[in-house]
């Protein structure tokens, strides 16, 4: 999806966004499925769609994703609906795509729990290549997408870029939440290979 005119995020840029506490973490370039039903997000999202803006996906620190407000974590990823269908009424099926990440610095409620943060958007990592040590990384990598698919490895399909396939594992692996959170707010894309070399040997 296009991003529309105003809606640009250039680094350390500060704003208001409407937050999606999650039990999930949503990486940059990755695609993240969701089932709205509650009244709050499906407000979010029907305004996301109209206006073509993203909101922020945060994992939950404390809370659940249903009921009351959920603490998010404080460093999230934009995410940008890329599809969004409403299979009947009060239901919508939304497939969205992360973009850049943000750090929140304050929040607030609306009277129902819909969270919006003030946030600071984040410096993107520097480009690497990946090391040899690394190629297992990369060569398991290749076969997740080739058994996926497109549709949630969008291309382009850079493997030789450390910080796109780190994500792009950090994603896809059975990690605890926590420790995705932790590979989302490194900015140096060989530790977060390193790591995700170690639960490879491991599995």
């Amino acid at each position: 999806m296009p991003e529309p005119t105003g809606t640009t995020m250039h680094n350390g840029h500060r704003r208001e966004i409407p937050l999606f506490p999650l039990g999930t973490v949503l990486f940059p370039g990755g695609r993240l499925p969701l089932r709205i039903f509650e009244d709050r997000y499906l407000r979010l999202i029907r305004a996301c769609v109209r206006d073509g803006a993203p909101f922020g996906v945060c994992l939950i620190q404390d809370g659940r994703e249903v009921g009351a407000t959920a603490m998010p974590v404080d460093v999230g990823c934009l995410a940008s609906i890329v599809e969004c269908t409403e299979p009947e009424p009060g239901l919508l099926h939304v497939i969205t795509e992360g973009g850049a990440r943000f750090r929140i610095l304050t929040t607030r409620a609306d009277p129902d729990g819909l969270l919006h943060g003030d946030v600071v958007m984040l410096d993107p990592e520097p480009t690497m290549p990946v090391r040899d040590e690394h190629f297992l990384c990369t060569e398991i990598l290749r076969r997740l997408v080739e058994r996926a698919g497109d549709e949630w490895f969008p291309p382009p399909h850079t493997f030789d870029d450390a910080t796109w396939v780190g994500y792009r594992l950090a994603e896809a692996l059975p990690l605890d939440p926590m420790e995705k959170q932790r590979l989302l707010v490194t900015n140096d894309p060989r530790a977060r290979l390193d790591r995700m070399l170690q639960v490879i040997r491991r599995g």
